[in-house]
């Protein structure tokens, strides 16, 4: 019971915390919500034993993931954005969007009931370690999609830095 309470503590907090953060109209309010998201995921992975995971978030992504943030926050020029008036004309489209994501994210709740768990077995990760289990995972048979997602990041830095360069008159 008391882990059920705790579990729905980390959602509901989790799930607002995320929603404050795109409702802001201040940027650096919704940074720091960020800030506390990170923080409660990584609260909820030591909830689910996974202490590594729990490590990484704070060092990765409350660390290293908001200074960068806070770094194209800082290159871009914020105050004419906000001038402009929000939601005015694509809050259709982002409604749209969030339909089709509650409607997959159903039919993923749902749909999968009876899909195969992992090849991996828990007997197998308590003799290794989380750590090396999630290493050999990740650098074994995960390792294109973690480079994706790296090269990813990449053109996301580069986009941010195009973005934040003055034109040369």
């Amino acid at each position: 019971m008391l882990n059920q309470i705790i579990f729905g503590y980390f959602a509901v907090t989790m799930i607002s915390l995320a929603l404050i953060v795109i409702t802001r109209k201040n940027i650096m309010h919704s940074i720091v919500y960020m800030l506390i998201l990170f923080f409660h995921i990584a609260g909820l992975y030591l909830f689910l034993n996974a202490e590594f995971l729990a490590a990484i978030q704070i060092i990765v992504y409350a660390g290293a993931i908001m200074v960068l943030f806070l770094f194209v926050i800082m290159l871009l020029n914020l105050r004419e954005e906000l001038r402009k008036s929000r939601f005015a004309i694509t809050w259709p489209i982002g409604a749209i969007f969030v339909v089709l994501s509650a409607v997959m994210i159903i039919i993923s709740v749902f749909g999968n009931r009876f899909a195969n768990v992992g090849n991996v077995k828990i007997s197998d990760i308590e003799k290794v370690g989380h750590t090396v289990a999630v290493g050999k995972l990740l650098f074994v048979e995960y390792l294109f999609p973690f480079e994706v997602a790296s090269l990813i990041l990449l053109v996301a830095i580069v986009g941010a830095i195009v973005l934040a360069k003055k034109e040369i008159k």
